[in-house]
């Protein structure tokens, strides 16, 4: 999605919205009454946007878009999917079998790489689609429909992870920022040891939802001291940071199902030393509503998105566990460029189009806007050919 201003107030609220928002709020009361108190960050996180008909990502409002909450590239322009493409192309060439595409949203990301594959001759056997959403899933449906006839047969959805190995590509755009983390607040200790708390959601005294600090459990406190050790400088006192403990069981799911290929995984995010930086003391914790960005994941529970960014040392720590080998990691930018922008842009039909998607590349390219912010890696099984989307940049050597 695009990183827009955060701005300090928030659209009204209708009828209709108020009384989903209340409706998502007394659930979560429930589990932090049920849990003793208290309950995690990552628990609430899932619960706000996955609880099936009350998540964000399980309801029916629109979330993509410009009547949504937050633009994403293949909303954006066919222009990242016809770049993607080509990528997806070459691998297909190669391997044969499947396209596995991870958090489809609107389906508009699929619609261009049928299309466009179709183009160049190199449509993968079958184009399936993960999606846990029944929401998202029924937009997908109505959207691909309208594909000709030979391209939306191809389509298929799934409930979870195929049951036997995968030959092809697989694509996660946006997926990793919305797995839910676990927040930490580092603060000082007896001596030379720090204290490492969770911080997570409680009730106060009127029963509404606050921020509340735990101290954390074994796996986190693990994860964040590892973290620690490996960092260039020490983190400060009252640092807060997130860490997703679900990345590492996910890259293992997916290294079980691929039998040969290649993973793209794109999404904003930055190396470790970079993520977790000793001027960066608030984290990356971000909401998404109206197209307004804002740090309160208690607002709006149930109708607002909630996302950090992504530790992309981490994924490629979990890939190699995971026996994926780590392939390409590089800008966005750098990504289309190797990709082909320039030729795709040179098949605009008239000056008019040149011009509409000029402005559309820059938004996906520019430093400022998504170019930079957004990253893709690569990580591959029994896979030896070029990789053109990562020929123009090589950044692996930041990780």
């Amino acid at each position: 999605m695009t990183i827009p201003p955060t701005l300090s107030t928030l659209p009204a609220l209708d009828a209709a919205e108020r009384a989903h928002a209340e409706q998502v709020t007394s659930l979560v009361r429930g589990r932090i009454e049920a849990a003793g108190g208290w309950l995690g960050f990552a628990d609430f996180m899932r619960l706000v946007l996955y609880e099936p008909g009350l998540g964000y990502y399980s309801s029916g409002a629109t979330k993509f878009g410009a009547a949504g909450d937050f633009v994403t590239a293949p909303e954006m322009s066919p222009l990242f999917g016809r770049c993607l493409a080509r990528q997806c192309a070459d691998v297909l060439a190669v391997t044969g079998g499947d396209l596995l595409e991870f958090g489809a949203g609107s389906g508009a990301l699929a619609a261009v790489l049928l299309e466009e594959l179709a183009a160049l001759g190199t449509l993968p056997d079958r184009y399936r689609i993960l999606e846990v959403s029944a929401d998202l899933r029924a937009r997908q449906r109505t959207r691909l429909a309208a594909l000709p006839a030979a391209l939306a047969s191809r389509v298929e959805w799934l409930d979870r992870w195929p049951a036997q190995r995968i030959t092809g590509v697989v694509v996660a755009n946006e997926v990793l920022d919305a797995m839910p983390v676990e927040r930490f607040v580092l603060r000082a200790g007896a001596g030379a040891i720090r204290v490492i708390d969770s911080l997570g959601v409680a009730l106060d005294s009127h029963g509404a939802l606050v921020e509340a600090t735990r101290t954390a459990t074994p796996a986190l406190a693990n994860a964040v001291r590892l973290l620690e050790r490996e960092l260039p400088q020490q983190l400060p006192d009252n640092y807060h940071g997130e860490i997703c403990l679900e990345l590492e069981g996910w890259l293992a799911g997916l290294g079980a199902v691929l039998r040969r290929g290649v993973v793209l995984l794109i999404d904003y995010g930055l190396p470790r030393p970079h993520l977790y930086h000793p001027d960066r003391t608030a984290g990356t914790l971000q909401c998404h509503f109206r197209h307004r960005a804002h740090g309160d994941p208690l607002r709006h529970v149930g109708l607002q998105d909630i996302t950090a960014w992504v530790d992309f040392t981490r994924v490629a720590e979990s890939g190699s566990r995971a026996a994926l080998e780590l392939q390409g990691f590089v800008t966005q930018a750098g990504f289309l460029i190797g990709c082909g922008m320039e030729n795709v842009l040179a098949t605009a039909r008239d000056e008019r189009e040149r011009l509409v998607q000029a402005g559309e590349a820059r938004r996906l390219m520019m430093p400022g806007e998504m170019g930079e912010a957004f990253k893709v890696m690569a990580l591959g099984r029994d896979y030896r050919a070029p990789l053109r989307g990562f020929g123009w940049q090589d950044l692996r050597g930041s990780l």
